[in-house]
């Protein structure tokens, strides 16, 4: 579901781009100056999609978030797992496996 609400998020910020670049490139004077027309539809889109596309930015920035936070869980796990083995590492080399050899 993360990467179904990812790309629903990026096909509706591309369309609110690219109807009103469309619909604006109609018009003669955009056809002149198509860079103003991309600029014209990049607020347009930007507008949009603060307005409408709320939910969907929420979903994809709460997928990430979760996504990141496992990662950050399965790092600490590992450095726990690794400080472990470290101590273990030690304690070995200070004794020889008798008891009370320990320096």
């Amino acid at each position: 579901m993360r990467a179904r609400s990812a790309l629903v998020y990026t096909v509706l910020r591309l369309l609110a781009f690219l109807v009103p670049l469309g619909i604006l490139l109609l018009f003669p004077i955009f056809r002149e100056l198509p860079w103003l027309a991309a600029v014209f539809a990049a607020l347009i889109g930007l507008s949009l999609s603060l307005l409408f596309l709320r939910r969907p930015l929420d979903q994809v920035t709460g997928d990430l978030a979760a996504r990141r936070a496992e990662r950050r869980a399965a790092n600490r796990r590992t450095a726990a797992e690794t400080d472990a083995d470290v101590e273990d590492a030690v304690v070995d080399s200070t004794s020889d496996g008798r008891p009370g050899s320990e320096r």
